[in-house]
């Protein structure tokens, strides 16, 4: 059992100061940490709040909270299973936005209060980066909960108010706009407009395109891969986001533009290494590489091939016109056209069709004009039209 022992300590001035230590026995030790009360009612209380803890198993070590935030998130990330890349992107968020003010201070002294303040200080930032910033802390800290290094995790107390991101509308370019970057890029590059607006591919699977995964007679383009960078411009191959393989389909305009580039630029073998940069060697015959006969980068060819297209086609630079503008103007193509939400998902790639949904619920067109059409058709049925029971029993309910 604890107890509670009253201690006097004599101040610099001469006076005496009356305290009471509270002392408990850690469970599985030898070891009996204390605490300084000045009330023997809250010594007392808080010993009973100890073997209480004990009892139900919760007990937390009285020296555990005193690791750094820094020194128990890099042991944390250290044992995760992420991908390179994904390890490489927490590390960052992790060192630029949270060391800086939370990565010196103690998981003990992590209180509610402490991640508001640290949230505000990451206001600059886009409330979409903000949100995963927070997610990746609050994980770390969700962790020392489990590693009962401390007792909760302050991200999800009721006074913190996680980031909201505002999703923004998606707004396509006109096939005019289209057109213009197009034309706009060195010709060797070209090809990179058309299968992403063509083909909906992601830029890292567009670099990543071999003449392996096109079937011209059936029409068909399999996404195999995609070029990743890691460590900030380390090539290798991968798998599609999500690691979904998929099949699209290869339209007419698409496989005649295929067919015109490897006229002129005949596809290169490339090899690098399979999903790390250490990983087994692959090799692809890449559809686009570079004056080089290298995969595309795209630290390099953003700033100096896409960015300077936009700039002679007279389009703003901004992040909502980088590649993956040509995806969106995919998606509301085959949209506008009729095509199905679920179809259209597939041919993206993404994870779940409620998020294609979400995305570009907006662009499905018509949605109104079809909607007023059904519920007149409805309304405007007379009862002339309608069987005498129907009749009857409406009449009955007037």
């Amino acid at each position: 059992m604890g107890s509670v022992e009253k201690r006097t300590r004599t101040l610099k001035n001469g006076k005496v100061k009356t305290f009471y230590l509270a002392r408990w026995r850690e469970p599985g030790t030898d070891r009996q940490p204390s605490k300084s009360f000045p009330k023997k009612g809250l010594a007392e209380d808080y010993v009973i709040a100890m073997e209480g803890d004990k009892l139900r198993g919760e007990y937390i070590a009285a020296d555990a909270g005193k690791v750094t935030f820094k020194e128990y998130a890099d042991d944390w990330l250290s044992s995760q299973t992420f991908d390179a890349s994904t390890h490489n992107a927490v590390e960052l968020r992790l060192r630029l936005h949270a060391y800086p003010v939370l990565g010196s201070k103690s998981l003990a002294s992590l209180k509610p209060s402490t991640m508001q303040a640290w949230l505000k200080s990451l206001s600059k930032l886009a409330p979409s980066y903000q949100q995963v910033i927070f997610t990746n802390v609050s994980a770390v800290l969700s962790a020392a909960v489990a590693d009962e290094m401390i007792r909760k995790n302050p991200c999800k107390a009721p006074s913190v108010s996680p980031p909201k991101a505002t999703r923004r509308r998606v707004v396509p370019w006109e096939p005019k706009r289209v057109l213009a970057v197009r034309a706009e890029l060195p010709e060797r590059y070209q090809l990179v407009a058309t299968l992403a607006v063509g083909l909906g591919l992601r830029q890292g699977e567009v670099f990543g395109l071999a003449v392996e995964d096109v079937d011209f007679q059936r029409g068909r383009v399999t996404v195999n891969r995609q070029v990743k960078l890691y460590n900030g411009n380390r090539q290798a191959f991968a798998l599609p986001k999500f690691e979904k393989v998929r099949e699209v389909p290869l339209p007419e305009s698409v496989h005649d533009a295929l067919n015109d580039h490897l006229a002129k630029y005949p596809a290169v073998s490339v090899t690098l290494p399979w999903k790390t940069t250490d990983g087994p060697p692959t090799t692809a015959n890449l559809v686009i590489t570079s004056r080089e006969s290298k995969a595309l980068n795209r630290n390099y060819f953003n700033p100096f091939i896409w960015k300077k297209a936009l700039e002679k086609a007279g389009v703003p630079v901004e992040r909502d016109n980088g590649c993956h503008m040509l995806r969106h103007v995919y998606a509301s193509t085959l949209l506008h056209d009729g095509e199905s939400i679920k179809a259209v998902s597939e041919y993206l790639g993404h994870s779940d069709p409620g998020f294609t949904l979400r995305t570009y619920t907006h662009l499905m067109p018509g949605s109104d004009k079809r909607t007023r059409k059904a519920v007149d058709s409805l309304l405007r049925v007379t009862s002339v039209e309608l069987p005498p029971e129907t009749e009857a029993s409406a009449q009955v309910r007037g």
